[in-house]
């Protein structure tokens, strides 16, 4: 049965919004977008919407980008296989130039022209333009996969001075013109750490930090360093959620307020964390006690 919502309840809705949209305007917003969210196609229109929205109220909204399944797809047409190591894509010569062709080609410029069509103004950019993302090996066993060594804002500024939304894909290079595949939640850290964003939004393909794996209702709606450092000794977070909790951890340590792992499967979830109080997901923050929660 569909919902009737009636003039007087939307603008009551669109009111209840305003200390939201007062606080962000004008702020950087960095939003990690990836998992189930970039799958379906139902949500990955109400996400664009949701940044299309955001932009248009004042928000300064940089989207950063991985694309895993797609790179994954693309190698098994070349009857190449996803070898990965520690949950890093291990990724030799061949590999890297097909990263950065789906990464920096088809995802970012598909991003860019959904972002268009909903209205938006929107320019695609990897982290090698400009520099933007610098990068070293991080082992040679996994091959060219990075450790991001500096990040120049400049690329993005300049784009978001000019009104543009920045679509970044997650590739690096070096000095001597290597390319490195970069992990979308770590170079989502370092951009908003070195943008001083007001906000990371990291959307994922689960309900949050969950107190108890097998409980979907024991999500954590926020939590602390000092909290998140606990729950790691107790092993409550694991395994892929460590490296998720701990790029939240460096983003806020390099200037961010409050960082988000977002569920990215609940509807214009952008606006719910955004614009209510509501929110879908788990909040790291530096201190509780200093934030008067």
């Amino acid at each position: 049965m569909e919902l009737k919502v009636t003039n007087a309840q939307r603008a009551e809705i669109l009111t209840q919004a305003l200390p939201y949209i007062q606080q962000y305007y004008g702020k950087i917003v960095v939003v990690k977008y990836g998992g189930n969210a970039m799958i379906n196609e139902e949500l990955k229109q109400q996400v664009m919407e949701d940044i299309v929205l955001l932009h248009l109220i004042g928000v300064k909204v940089v989207v950063v980008h991985g694309g895993g399944p797609e790179i994954s797809d693309m190698l098994k047409k070349i009857g190449k296989e996803s070898v990965f190591l520690d949950g890093l894509r291990v990724t030799d010569k061949e590999t890297v130039d097909i990263v950065q062709m789906i990464l920096a080609g088809k995802i970012n410029k598909n991003l860019v022209s959904l972002i268009e069509q909903k209205g938006g103004k929107a320019m695609g950019i990897s982290g090698i333009d400009g520099h933007m993302i610098e990068a070293e090996m991080k082992d040679e066993r996994y091959g060219y996969v990075g450790t991001i060594t500096k990040v120049n804002t400049e690329p993005v500024c300049d784009l978001i001075e000019k009104g543009y939304i920045p679509i970044v894909s997650t590739v690096g290079c070096d000095m001597e013109g290597n390319t490195y595949n970069i992990n979308a939640d770590t170079a989502a850290a370092f951009i908003a750490g070195a943008l001083k964003a007001e906000r990371l939004i990291s959307m994922t393909d689960i309900t949050g930090v969950l107190r108890d794996k097998d409980d979907p209702d024991s999500v954590i709606h926020c939590m602390d360093i000092a909290e998140a450092k606990t729950l790691f000794a107790d092993g409550i977070i694991c395994g892929g959620m460590i490296p998720k909790v701990e790029c939240c951890i460096e983003a806020i340590n390099m200037g961010v307020e409050r960082v988000t792992i977002l569920d990215g499967r609940v509807p214009h979830a952008l606006l719910l964390e955004t614009l209510t109080d509501e929110g879908a997901g788990t909040m790291v923050i530096r201190d509780k006690s200093e934030a008067g929660l």
